[in-house]
């Protein structure tokens, strides 16, 4: 929490008024700042202090093995496309696996003024408030959050999966901040969401404390949530969603 609350208001106070690209990953539309190189400095330094033996992997790059089991998932700005801009839908993730399963995690989202925090088996909470997923609703009552990759051909089949899952919800959101939609699913400010193509950082955060919530997590049929798709959801819209989205196959480029 420490690490998040500080990387946050790094990123909140000192955005440059002529913040530019640093740098380009998987298409030229997918961004990196000389912002998010700094917040990962800073959030990688406080671990690396206070817990030198364990492992580290994040989005710009830091990547050490470790010897105590533990590793630390970092996402030091998840939305970057939106703090390019100027719009306040964009966080600090960070997430701590033990047997390459999320144990804690944390979610700063600086522009709103919340921490999320989870810690598994102990519940989900936004500051000292437990967060606690929407109860049941029916699919066409769902307001359903999504999001689409920076890869022109993905993107295209993800715009086809959304307009066959438009017309059976109560609406579509497209926030930016996969962090952000995974723990608004949490605080019940969105039924569902899913998303194909996250990578670990992007998730490993934001599925505990849904999961913490009491959301539903998971991907295709009878596997977890993974790159290839993750859906959050209460449960009875996973339920119905699930399926849905592999009919649709979401889960193709």
């Amino acid at each position: 929490m420490e690490a998040a609350r500080q990387a946050g208001a790094l990123l909140r106070d000192g955005r440059p008024a002529d913040l530019a690209v640093a740098a380009t990953k998987t298409s030229p539309i997918d961004v990196v700042t000389e912002m998010d190189i700094a917040a990962e400095k800073l959030i990688t330094g406080i671990l690396a202090e206070r817990r030198p033996d364990d492992g580290l992997l994040g989005e710009e790059g830091a990547d050490t093995p470790g010897t105590s089991g533990v590793r630390w998932v970092v996402d030091p700005l998840d939305g970057t496309v939106n703090y390019l801009y100027g719009l306040p839908s964009w966080g600090v993730s960070i997430a701590a696996e033990y047997g390459g399963e999320s144990v804690v995690g944390v979610v700063a989202a600086p522009m709103r003024g919340e921490v999320y925090h989870a810690v598994l088996g102990g519940g989900a909470w936004l500051g000292t408030a437990r967060l606690a997923c929407r109860p049941a609703a029916p699919l066409d009552q769902a307001l359903v959050g999504t999001g689409f990759a920076y890869v022109q051909t993905r993107r295209a089949h993800q715009a086809d999966v959304a307009q066959r899952i438009i017309p059976l919800v109560r609406d579509i959101r497209r926030g930016g901040s996969a962090a952000l939609d995974l723990c608004d699913v949490a605080a019940g400010r969105l039924d569902g969401y899913y998303e194909r193509g996250l990578n670990p950082w992007d998730l490993a955060a934001g599925e505990l404390i849904a999961r913490e919530a009491g959301a539903v997590t998971g991907g295709r049929p009878g596997e977890p949530a993974s790159g290839e798709l993750v859906l959050a959801a209460s449960p009875a819209v996973f339920a119905s969603l699930q399926p849905l989205l592999e009919e649709a196959g979401a889960w193709h480029d």
